[in-house]
């Protein structure tokens, strides 16, 4: 692989899949991001230097920019991250969910398809799309079971529905016109560069501020945890030895309830900065971090419970998570208290970490 396109870029995942190819391959990376509230430069600092790193401010809805890129830099891959994804802001408005992560990926596929179409024979077999997709597709599991990749989708929530939307244009993409399409589905990935609006920075900057914990409805939602650069190397098998046409789903295989992250986050945060040597605390008299869990109104209509069964890519491609629950969220906290500086720039004032996606009154008629 010489070239890949990575659009959203410059987001949680698409930034820490940009340093796993510069690391991990030869290739030239170029990131096609629009900058949205969550997907920033700051994000990407350590490597708009590097040689082989090209980044294009842009929507993947824009054709004209799309078709550039691709005819400039001739890539063998373009792997698609570009999309909203916080839950609880599809509540609130759906509409950016179905721009983005439906009409963009539509538009993307298109040109994309136009390009392959045009490409010599040689290189048209070398080509691959990757659409990047969630578990959250699925809808609900039940107190037992596993999602695999013939799990029949059932999304619960606008999110879900989009990137539901946006899996069944990539296969049509593949079924109808025979272009290379292969999909992914994750499961819940933590990790380095995540914007605090999700469940593992917003538990810790809010422990270290002092401020309540939120823990949707009793804790007792499931999910099994991915740590990020584990997703990303998996997403890199994928691009290499992925079979075309085929669904692969990623999982961390740690399964743990909401309550039990905060409180292993709490647990960490407590060996890196003590309670008792945070000032925020010891200002307001709170003892420990595990005293700051508030429990709040749960999201309208949270799954219970997520669950990847992982054989699939495990036995085909070779790959397996590097990294047990407990390290990755040792590794987590350690470098999100190393990079507070980063966290005030992400947030530059988009986010104050307020609660998102309550049922809003619906006016008197």
């Amino acid at each position: 692989m010489q070239s890949v396109v990575v659009t959203g870029g410059a987001g949680f995942i698409g930034c820490n899949f940009v340093r796993t190819v510069l690391k991990q391959t030869e290739a030239r990376v170029v990131v096609l991001d629009k900058l949205t509230y969550a997907g920033s430069l700051h994000n990407l600092e350590d490597v708009l230097n590097h040689p082989r790193f090209v980044f294009v401010k842009g929507d993947i809805s824009d054709c004209a920019v799309v078709e550039s890129i691709l005819n400039k830099h001739h890539p063998e891959c373009v792997i698609n991250f570009a999309a909203e994804t916080h839950v609880d802001r599809s509540i609130d408005d759906p509409r950016p969910f179905v721009v983005t992560n439906v009409l963009g990926t539509s538009e993307l596929l298109e040109m994309t398809r136009i390009y392959w179409k045009n490409l010599r024979p040689s290189d048209r077999a070398k080509f691959r799309f990757i659409q990047v997709s969630t578990d959250e597709v699925y809808g609900a599991l039940g107190e037992t079971g596993f999602f695999s990749e013939t799990t029949p989708y059932s999304p619960n929530s606008p999110y879900a529905a989009s990137k539901a939307a946006a899996d069944h244009l990539a296969r049509a993409y593949y079924e109808t016109y025979g272009m290379p399409v292969t999909i992914s589905n994750c499961s819940n990935n933590y990790g380095p560069y995540q914007f605090p609006e999700k469940l593992f920075p917003l538990t810790l900057l809010n422990a270290l501020e002092g401020k309540p914990l939120p823990i949707y409805g009793d804790g007792g939602n499931v999910r099994d945890w991915l740590y990020v650069e584990d997703h990303c190397r998996g997403l890199l098998k994928i691009v290499e030895r992925g079979k075309v046409g085929e669904k692969y789903n990623i999982g961390g295989n740690n399964e743990r309830m909401n309550l039990e992250v905060v409180d292993r986050i709490c647990a960490a945060l407590e060996k890196i900065h003590p309670a008792k040597d945070n000032r925020a605390l010891y200002s307001k008299g709170i003892p420990g971090y595990t005293s700051l869990k508030t429990f709040v109104q749960d999201r309208p209509g949270h799954d219970r419970r997520y669950a990847i069964d992982g054989r699939k890519i495990r036995n085909e491609l070779g790959w397996a998570p590097l990294y047990d629950f407990e390290t990755g969220v040792t590794r987590t906290v350690h470098w999100y208290c190393e990079n507070r500086e980063w966290c005030q720039k992400i947030l530059g004032g988009k986010y104050a970490r307020e609660r998102l996606g309550l049922p809003k009154e619906e006016p008197v008629q």
